[in-house]
């Protein structure tokens, strides 16, 4: 078979892009080797459908090794007493825990889209938002935070079936115990999405919703950093609708060579240097967030207590939007996302604001300084974001910072 050498060439541009800008997407992060060597494995080959001892094909006692080895690490790793590693995706996995404790039209609270919360809880493009009613809470006007005063009204007046926490853009510690009691106090069940903050919470750094929550969702990627995928923890009484809900209910054949590149990111994390990697990246992020303070944006609520930031662009430019933003940002080698902040006044395709992330570069190596030395070249972009020349000489500047730090050399 010959080489395919066009599908190959834009890999080795994508590794060279990843190798040569600075990722700072709040979602992303870079896989050691093994996570991937795992993913590229002969476990591909595979159907396995079912679960470990159930399958409907043959030749799965290989098969079945890997994925208890994934159940048991992801247990382990997070003091859960059942595990699901078959979900293809964080979206999937919120999906399947709502199949397993809902029905169509139960209502569920959620967080608002536009104050932090992710499609999968509730928007109404989104089959969440279509087949179950959702009701929104978000953070206050006076500080940005959680209000869980308002978690607790809505709560009350709507009696819930399910509270759902967890976010993708907010950048404060959820604190899964005060969730617990408003849940108990109106009999809800309780769903803590840990998507983003997975890896803080196997760091020791964030609180553990295992043992609080229901149902603990969460992807494998992100700061936890390994495969793109999801996961479920759960309670003993609710794993047989839980791994039901997965499959036969949501999906197929799971990836076994995903479910083990999943193992090996649990057993990683299991390591006493990620507890240092975790702390680090939230030193980077508080790093960053002054940093860009002190170039004249503003942070929303005034700062983070993870991995991520919010940017309102306003105080800096009035007029620059956080498109224009990041395009231009882009153009000169530094890779984020345009995204709205509470109280938006434009649209979410156009936003008033950024998010930014620090697992990735902390992954490639860096600290506290290179954060100072990213805000800079961040202000001078946006600083004239229309200018050619100023975005060449910061993608050279940029080049050359990440020199130093290469995720993945050759």
């Amino acid at each position: 078979m010959t080489e395919d050498r066009d599908l190959f060439d834009i890999i080795q541009r994508e590794e060279e892009r990843q190798n040569t800008t600075l990722q700072l997407i709040a979602s992303e992060n870079f896989t050691s080797r093994a996570v991937m060597a795992a993913t590229g494995s002969v476990l591909t080959n595979k159907y396995s459908e079912g679960y470990p001892g159930k399958r409907y094909y043959g030749g799965n006692r290989i098969i079945d090794e890997v994925e208890d080895l994934a159940r048991r690490r992801a247990c382990d790793l997070f003091g859960a007493e059942h595990a699901n590693v078959q979900p293809h995706s964080g979206a999937n996995a919120n999906l399947a825990a709502y199949l397993a404790v809902l029905e169509p039209g139960d209502t569920v609270l959620g967080m608002r889209l536009d104050q932090g919360g992710h499609l999968t809880h509730g928007s109404p493009v989104n089959v969440s938002g279509r087949l179950y009613h959702f009701v929104s809470y978000g953070v206050t006007e006076s500080d940005e935070r959680l209000d869980l005063e308002q978690l607790a009204a809505l709560a009350e007046e709507h009696r819930p079936k399910l509270i759902v926490a967890g976010a993708t853009a907010y950048s404060r510690i959820i604190d899964p115990a005060p969730i617990r009691r408003i849940a108990d106090e109106v009999g809800a069940l309780f769903l803590f999405d840990a998507a983003h903050v997975a890896g803080l919470i196997a760091g020791g750094v964030h609180p553990n919703p295992v043992g609080v929550a229901d149902i603990v969702t969460f992807t494998t990627h992100k700061t936890l950093r390994g495969p793109r995928g999801g996961a479920i923890l759960c309670t003993p009484d609710l794993a047989p609708a839980i791994d039901k809900a997965v499959f036969p209910g949501l999906q197929g054949g799971p990836l076994e060579h995903v479910i083990a590149a999943k193992a090996v990111a649990f057993r990683e994390a299991a390591q006493p240097e990620f507890h240092d990697y975790a702390a680090q990246i939230i030193r980077n992020a508080q790093a960053l967030a002054a940093a860009l303070s002190g170039e004249g944006f503003r942070v929303v609520s005034g700062g983070t207590d993870n991995h991520l930031m919010l940017v309102d662009l306003r105080p800096f430019a009035a007029e620059l939007t956080g498109k224009v933003a990041q395009e231009a940002l882009d153009g000169a080698g530094i890779t984020l996302n345009k995204n709205q902040i509470p109280g938006d006044p434009r649209s979410p395709f156009v936003t008033s604001g950024l998010r930014i992330g620090t697992p990735a570069v902390t992954t490639a190596g860096m600290g506290e300084a290179e954060m100072g030395e990213i805000a800079r070249l961040i202000a001078r972009v946006l600083g004239h974001p229309g200018d050619a020349g100023e975005s060449a000489a910061v993608r050279d500047e940029v080049a050359v910072l990440c020199s130093k730090f290469t995720p993945y050399p050759s």
